[in-house]
């Protein structure tokens, strides 16, 4: 069985040191930076699996980190989870809001953290270092913006695509009508929740000539969600 390979960014020694003799090594191979340079210089050789990050660093925020990696063309999809000391509310919310994907607040639970590498590598979609994201035969080029489907081209209008490709980024994961109005048209859009309604109709017409209309899923009275694991489609 191939090892998830973990890039873990903590100054803090005793939580490198935790954290490589707590993780099972059968499952799990650690690179290890106390630094944002030296982080660099292991992204410049090894491409992980996940990262692990903490919030305050000797040379760059883990936020400032976070903007960083996600405007790389070849490192920018690696999933992070932060790690912070910092308790409140807002603090954990401009984390995940930069694009950190999970967050834990210390101290914390190895084992813990464990479930949530795993959740979060199970849940998410495989993505390229060309720029594509692919869930079975579905595959978005994020660099050209164009969708296929068993290699036939699916013509979207920008906000069909934008809908899709944060579906794609997030499966398995109910979001409501707000928060899809939030993340698609922009926190202060002024949109109807049934013009959410019409676009989803509108992208599942043009997915089910390839019968992947039924993974976006409708959860009645919450909102909506899709589906990346092939086999529940039915």
């Amino acid at each position: 069985m191939k090892k998830i390979t973990i890039l873990v960014i903590e100054d803090e020694e005793a939580i490198r040191d935790m954290l490589r003799f707590s993780m099972p090594q059968s499952e799990f191979h650690l690179f290890d930076a106390d630094s944002t340079s030296s982080a660099m210089a292991i992204l410049a050789h090894h491409i992980p699996d996940l990262i692990i990050l903490d919030w305050m660093l000797p040379d760059k925020s883990g936020i400032e980190f976070i903007k960083f990696i996600r405007k790389q063309e070849i490192i920018r999809n690696i999933p992070i989870i932060m790690l912070t000391a910092k308790a409140e509310e807002e603090n954990k919310v401009k984390g995940l809001m930069v694009g950190a994907d999970d967050y834990l607040t210390k101290p914390f639970s190895p084992n813990e953290l464990v479930a949530r590498i795993k959740t979060i590598l199970r849940r998410g979609p495989i993505k390229s270092t060309t720029g594509e994201i692919k869930i079975d035969n579905l595959i978005i080029n994020t660099n050209t913006c164009h969708v296929t489907i068993n290699s036939h081209w699916i013509q979207l209008t920008p906000i069909e695509y934008k809908i899709l490709h944060f579906f794609t980024l997030h499966p398995n994961k109910t979001y409501t009508r707000d928060q899809l109005i939030t993340h698609v048209w922009g926190r202060n859009a002024y949109i109807d929740e049934r013009t959410i309604d019409a676009q989803i109709k509108r992208l599942r017409s043009k997915l089910r000539i390839h019968g992947y209309h039924v993974r976006i899923k409708t959860v009645r009275g919450v909102g909506y969600y899709f589906l990346g694991d092939s086999d529940e489609k039915k």
